[in-house]
């Protein structure tokens, strides 16, 4: 099946007001997503670009010290395979899913 993918690049930067440390740097990073290229996938690819516009797709978590992106709270599939469990595709409610969080 063919698939629509995303690529992310959030470059390392410093927080803004509203984030968990104003003013502390956080690092960036590459982030890739993936829908199914069909009717249903397409119009989820869109909710999720409003997200995305809206600065809902990631937030700034604190690990071992060092503040990072990652992804928030709205669920994205990173892997083509593996299935569910491994935040990948075949997962036939994902789209359900996703749609009723957007």
């Amino acid at each position: 099946e063919a698939a629509l993918g995303w690529v992310f690049q959030m470059l390392s930067s410093s927080s803004k007001v509203g984030d968990p440390h104003p003013g502390r740097p956080y690092k960036g990073g590459n982030f890739s997503a993936f829908l199914p290229d069909n009717r249903d996938g397409q119009k989820t690819a869109v909710l999720l670009k409003k997200a995305f516009e809206q600065g809902l797709t990631f937030q700034i978590k604190s690990f071992n010290g060092e503040e990072r992106v990652t992804w928030g709270l709205i669920p994205h599939k990173t892997s083509w395979d593996g299935g569910k469990a491994r935040n990948g595709y075949p997962d036939a409610q994902y789209l359900r899913e996703v749609c009723t969080v957007l």
